[in-house]
């Protein structure tokens, strides 16, 4: 066990390993179905034991056989049912078969996480159905910060990920990394998987954490390595700066205790000066192959925010014209609502208050706190007190993010006393 691991918070090690014992598991069986059923079962074991007893001293490779027991006994099982319904004609294989003993591959270093999140975003699932997919066995998120990221009750996307996981299993694929040829048919679900795993690390939807660092960083390292596979691709190029120039500013976003500093206050100094320069090379040579897509757009906005020296500097013209640009060919309630903050830096809060009613009767943003948070500043800045903190407090009582929870709450309180 390195000293990693046992500095390593339990459900973060857990997160972080998920995907490389899946990986085992479906090389080994061919089943990535039953492999992740079986290896989350190994997780609530492990989340329970581990507290207690302490980590193992090879934590994947505990899981390798745990979870790997359990798919011995449903290859047993099945294999039992089909004697009896003398359905096949086979002899059961004996424990050597039916699973192979763990290989150095398996306990060691291979990383499969890259084969895993291409077989999660086969051409037979729809784009959002091999996205949730890939969030929850790829980046560990839990269905409901799946649902929250989608705009979805849990239920919902609850039967969303069960569905995609059998067209998996009915579709025969093998876990492998596609020809190249047919990867343009995954990229697009692949980038976004990638965006809202790094969103997810960057700004926590739940939790008493703002940040999640383990995600952040393991997006950043799969979008290298697509990046490293495909270097002329635009949109790639974009998301790695996007991901780069929003990651350079995680240092300065959150206080001595954890609470939340809105960008217009940070310490500019503690923004990653080699992240920027690198995001800003990366979205500056892109640009100009084309053709320009959403993810290039927002690292252009962010690229924006980073270089302005401080928060007064900011060319928010430009940053409006951006977000035009992206609700052009990405449009959504959520661009929307950034365009209409945008506005009201440019032209001043009555209009950008203007565009947020016209998006509020959006059913994805009914009673999301993000609307809430938009509304309350812009009254704030023109100066409707009582406005902003009813909205504050609106806004804080949606939220599931404890940090940010706390921010909203004292920003209404704030407002609320007497001047």
């Amino acid at each position: 066990m390195t000293s990693s691991d046992t500095e390593e918070p339990v459900d973060h090690l857990l997160r972080r390993l998920a995907p490389q014992v899946v990986g085992v598991l479906t090389r080994r069986f061919g089943d990535f179905h039953d492999a992740e059923d079986a290896v989350q079962e190994a997780l609530l074991a492990a989340a329970v034991q581990w507290r207690t007893e302490g980590v193992p001293g090879n934590p994947r490779g505990w899981l390798v056989q745990v979870a790997g027991r359990r798919m011995i006994e449903q290859v047993r099982s099945e294999q039992a049912r089909r004697r009896r319904e003398d359905l096949v004609a086979r002899q059961v294989p004996d424990d050597r078969q039916a699973a192979p003993p763990a290989d150095s591959e398996d306990t060691g270093g291979r990383d499969d996480t890259l084969r895993l999140l291409f077989l999660c975003c086969h051409p037979v699932l729809s784009p959002t159905s091999a996205v949730a997919l890939t969030l929850r066995s790829v980046a560990g998120l839990t269905t409901a910060e799946i649902a929250h990221a989608f705009l979805v009750p849990e239920a919902t996307m609850g039967q969303r990920i069960s569905r995609a996981k059998q067209r998996i299993r009915a579709s025969g694929a093998t876990f492998r990394m596609p020809d190249r040829e047919d990867w343009p048919t995954r990229l697009a679900s692949v980038l976004q998987v990638l965006y809202l795993i790094f969103n997810e690390g960057y700004a926590t939807s739940a939790g008493p954490e703002l940040l999640r660092v383990e995600l952040s960083r393991e997006a950043i390292r799969l979008t290298r390595t697509v990046h490293a596979l495909l270097p002329g691709d635009s949109e790639v190029a974009g998301l790695l700066a996007l991901m780069l120039l929003s990651d350079a500013r995680s240092a300065a976003r959150t206080g001595p205790d954890g609470e939340l500093i809105p960008l217009d206050r940070q310490d500019r100094a503690r923004w990653d000066a080699a992240a920027i320069a690198e995001g800003v090379a990366l979205i500056t040579a892109a640009l100009p192959r084309g053709p320009v897509g959403p993810y290039q757009v927002q690292a252009a906005i962010s690229a924006l925010h980073d270089e302005a020296r401080t928060a007064a500097e900011t060319d928010w013209p430009q940053i409006l014209a951006l977000y035009g640009v992206l609700e052009r060919i990405a449009p959504g309630p959520v661009v929307t609502l950034n365009r209409a903050v945008a506005t009201a830096m440019v032209h001043g809060p009555a209009e950008g208050l203007a565009l947020l009613a016209g998006v509020a009767a959006d059913p994805r943003l009914a009673g999301h706190h993000r609307l809430f948070v938009a509304r309350a500043h812009l009254l704030e800045m023109a100066g409707d007190r009582p406005g902003a903190v009813e909205n504050y407090r609106a806004a804080a009582e949606r939220t599931a993010s404890l940090p940010e929870r706390h921010y909203l709450t004292l920003r209404a309180a704030r407002l609320a006393a007497p001047p």
